[in-house]
């Protein structure tokens, strides 16, 4: 059965709650598509240091203490603004949220142009992802 994560899930409410109000609501019902499924997903995150990628239902997660990083399955879920990933590692829920829109690490000099949420079990982080489509601007070396 496929889990979406929180978060994900509160954005998507939040915009249905929307579509309803007064005036309506011009944005769009179709699935977020700024990211292809054959599409090879780069993440990172800091406070603490964290990154990976996706491709198709397998994703890299790495740290410092492990740099090779761990792979785990995951199901995609594609809603109206954003894709989510969601899967277990080490008997923890995992969902990783990508979402359109401009992203700073906070370490370098680099724009990345999706934001990337990380939810392992209650404990949530933050970072910036791109695609080899969608690239990050700035330096090539952090």
């Amino acid at each position: 059965m496929m889990r979406i994560s929180a978060i994900f899930a509160a954005a998507l409410a939040a915009g249905a709650c929307q579509a309803g109000s007064a005036g309506g609501d011009d944005r769009s019902t179709e699935a977020f598509s700024a990211i292809g499924p054959d599409e090879t997903i780069q993440f990172t995150g800091t406070e603490p240091f964290w990154g990976g990628e996706v491709r198709g239902a397998s994703l890299i997660y790495s740290t410092p203490e492990n740099i090779d990083g761990v792979t785990i399955a995951v199901e995609r879920f594609d809603g109206n603004s954003g894709t989510s990933f969601s899967g277990e590692l080490d008997g923890r829920s995992f969902d990783l949220t990508i979402t359109e829109g401009s992203c700073s690490d906070g370490m370098s000099d680099r724009t990345y142009p999706f934001n990337a949420t990380l939810k392992l079990d209650e404990e949530v982080r933050s970072g910036c992802a791109y695609t080899e489509s969608q690239p990050f601007t700035g330096s090539q070396t952090p």
